[in-house]
């Protein structure tokens, strides 16, 4: 059996790992490059498989990074089955689209400008790829084996990253021997709101994890929602409002929670608050069709609200008009909306709108990666570039940092401990992390593994 690591090694988005027996090529995620824009335009064009190759897909979820360039895969050839859970299929439904929206809007955007004799740029995929791929999926319970072939079968395990999200546990027959294998895709963490934790899984001969924040320890999600009510009820007196960039997928939901047991409390101010995204909106049905395999606390909730996910004062919009008619409101509110570093998407406007005025919060809800408007707003710079202009930054700025759904220090070797209790782990690869994270969880990985963990390079094959 080999392992390539075609995406994510040494680095934390692209996910992409080809597993090849005598019999069969399976990759493990085929998740998009997001980085700059030519550098993920030269890594996310090109295949280092055979696409017709391959003759199955397991996805671990539906992060962009994770599923974004199955629609190209099959756009250049393949034509076997994508395994990954119920919900992951429906959001991967979503994301697809929307990505394939996205890249058509930038073509044409970019045919415009463009210098002369520079070459045409054309989207990874369309949205007939992305129609054709969806018909490849093949939904799995959590739980359930499912052969794939003689000598390959795969089972998923709750993940607890995003609603979806699974562990992948392998058993491949190798010349007599049967073979367990165990990838992590992105582990989520313990007591978090909305999901269940992440399961534990019995020892495995190979292990691939993660390793985003394996040098790093979060800080505590328990007093979040009181910050969010401070910050709210702040703003209220100071006649603004709180704009929150947030992700649609996870991030909105769980600030919607909060916000939905501060209403259930009588402790959120009376005012308009609004949830700016036609993703977020779209997803958050979907959250509403698998409310049964979310958390205890959201079945608590349910028990005597029939929404966890909406209340009087909340508005879901839809249309551009609604979302224009929101700045020109004159009175406090919220207004959530995507995307979470404030790279595109109508957060934009509400931030230009915003910026300038003291009287106004902006509430950044984790990492802001380098270059990007949320890092410029994160770092209280006096002047930040809104659609290519310069513009004051005089509003407030809160980061709340509780809700990484990423796994930390302690939740890998709470993880680790348990696969290893009652078996144990043979060679484990450290994927999907910077070279300073990977290297240092390896350190702590080294406790729990028969052999010195190895964090690949990309495109670095392994025999196991």
């Amino acid at each position: 059996m080999k392992i390539t690591f075609l995406g994510a090694a040494s680095e934390v988005t692209g996910s992409q790992h080809l597993i090849e027996t005598r019999n069969l090529r399976v990759l493990l995620d085929c998740g998009m490059f997001q980085g700059p824009r030519a550098e993920a335009r030269r890594k996310n064009e090109t295949f280092r498989c055979v696409p017709k190759d391959v003759d199955a897909v397991i996805l671990s979820h539906a992060h962009i990074d994770h599923c974004g360039l199955l629609p190209r895969l099959y756009a250049q050839g393949f034509r076997g089955s994508v395994f990954c859970t119920d919900a992951t299929a429906d959001i991967a439904e979503m994301m697809l689209m929307d990505s394939a929206r996205i890249q058509a809007e930038d073509a044409a955007y970019l045919a415009h400008r463009l210098k002369p004799g520079h070459p045409p740029v054309f989207p990874l995929y369309t949205e007939d790829n992305v129609v054709s791929l969806l018909k490849r999926m093949q939904p799995l319970d959590f739980g359930e084996w499912h052969d794939l072939s003689d000598d390959f079968r795969l089972r998923f395990h709750p993940a607890g990253h995003i609603l979806g999200s699974a562990i992948i546990e392998i058993e491949i027959e190798d010349q007599g021997d049967v073979k367990r294998v165990v990838f992590s895709g992105d582990l989520g963490r313990r007591d978090m709101p909305l999901l269940v934790d992440p399961a534990p899984v019995q020892g495995c001969d190979v292990l691939i994890t993660e390793s985003t924040y394996g040098n790093r320890i979060h800080p505590p999600p328990g007093d979040l929602k009181q910050e969010l009510l401070k910050i709210i009820e702040n703003t209220v007196r100071a006649q603004g409002r709180v704009i929150i960039p947030a992700f649609s997928l996870g991030r909105t939901q769980q600030v919607v929670y909060y916000l939905n047991e501060l209403f259930n409390e009588r402790k959120l101010p009376r005012i308009p608050i609004f949830v700016d995204s036609p993703l977020a909106t779209r997803i958050t049905k979907i959250f509403r069709r698998y409310d049964h395999t979310l958390d205890a606390d959201v079945h608590r909730t349910l028990r005597r609200d029939r929404d966890a996910f909406g209340f009087d004062s909340l508005t879901y919009t839809d249309s551009r008009k609604e979302s224009i008619a929101i700045n020109q409101l004159d009175e406090p509110l919220v207004v959530i909306s995507a995307s979470g570093m404030c790279e595109g998407g109508r957060i934009v406007h509400h931030l230009k709108h915003g910026v300038g005025e003291e009287r106004n919060t902006i509430v950044l809800m984790g990492y802001q990666a380098p270059h990007t408007l949320g890092r410029q707003i994160a770092e209280r710079r006096k002047y930040v570039k809104i659609f290519d202009r310069d513009t004051p930054l005089r509003a407030d700025v809160v980061q709340l940092e509780g809700l990484s759904a990423h796994a930390d220090v302690e939740d890998f070797k709470w993880w680790f401990s348990k696969m290893s209790e009652d078996s144990h782990i043979g060679q484990a690869f450290l994927v999907h992390g910077e070279p300073d994270s990977a290297h240092a969880l390896a350190s702590i990985l080294r406790d729990y593994c028969d052999e010195e963990p190895i964090v690949p390079e990309l495109y670095q094959t392994f025999d196991v």
